[in-house]
């Protein structure tokens, strides 16, 4: 069983404000206002978040990624602010590429430093557009880049072949909330060969694999029927299993700077956590 007070003394030793604030908000009863307060501090007057909230992109110009890592911790900390949401919106509507959603890095990371996979590129990006989407309809909010964005992702998701494992992670996030749920089954279908054949079912592969969690974190994620119950259990047990001698959870990528690092292990030792609880698999 995990400890919860290893945990947090990692996060005291090693991590980010943020997530030591998300942590108290999920685990101990704290309120919604740090963390509200926390997720801010990354805000940029265009209504967008950088300043290395997605810790590979150290660029302080607001980027998608980090977006999405904001409006998803608001909804995970059950944090949900309207003005900094209205305010993120409008900057993805602003900096929308033609055909709607979400480029996956904006050109402003130039001369700032990032990891070596964060390269600008033309048109939408399925991870990018998909994950903040899926975050936005989850909480049913009416925007014009949300309604341009779905009619995006219908078009990509019906034309979808041999997808990789990122714009998998985006198509799935879309399909968990989207309001049509008889096209979302059906759109699952088409995609289940292309899960199948990226997913990663033993538990102790190493290097950057993807696992079924990664594709079905919760037990009512749209993909989680892709597997049986054993599978499943081997997985939460696998993930149980990583909290590190110092308390905290890492990562199955490249390392390229230590305080990306640093802010990774912090995040997604609280995210460890949050799936374990929302599986049953840890107490209280």
């Amino acid at each position: 069983m995990p400890s919860l007070d290893s945990a947090q003394q990692f996060l005291a030793a090693h991590g980010r404000v943020l997530d030591r604030r998300r942590f108290e908000r999920l685990f101990l009863g704290g309120d919604a206002e740090p963390v509200r307060a926390a997720v801010a501090a990354y805000r940029n007057p265009d209504g967008g978040f950088g300043h290395a909230l997605e810790p590979d992109g150290r660029t302080p110009h607001s980027q998608p990624a980090a977006t999405e890592q904001a409006l998803r911790i608001l909804d995970q900390a059950d944090a949900w602010d309207d003005d900094l949401v209205r305010g993120a919106c409008d900057q993805l509507q602003a900096t929308a590429p033609a055909e709607g959603g979400a480029v996956f890095v904006d050109p402003n990371v130039e001369g700032w430093p990032a990891a070596p996979w964060w390269r600008p590129q033309e048109g939408a990006s399925l991870v990018s557009t998909g994950q903040i989407l899926g975050t936005l309809l989850a909480r049913q909010v009416e925007h014009p880049w949300v309604e341009t964005a779905t009619e995006l992702m219908w078009e990509r998701v019906d034309a979808l072949d041999g997808s990789g494992a990122y714009d998998l992670y985006g198509v799935l996030r879309f399909l968990d909330h989207v309001p049509d749920r008889d096209r979302a089954e059906r759109a699952l279908t088409r995609v289940e060969e292309s899960v199948t054949r990226i997913v990663t079912l033993d538990p102790e592969a190493t290097g950057e694999v993807h696992g079924p969690l990664g594709f079905a974190p919760r037990p009512d994620s749209i993909a989680r029927p892709l597997f049986d119950d054993s599978t499943i259990t081997a997985h939460l047990d696998h993930l149980a299993a990583g909290q590190r001698e110092d308390g905290g959870w890492t990562f199955n990528w490249p390392t390229w700077s230590p305080a990306a690092e640093a802010d990774w292990r912090g995040c997604l030792t609280v995210d460890a956590l949050d799936t374990l609880r929302r599986n049953a698999r840890l107490q209280d």
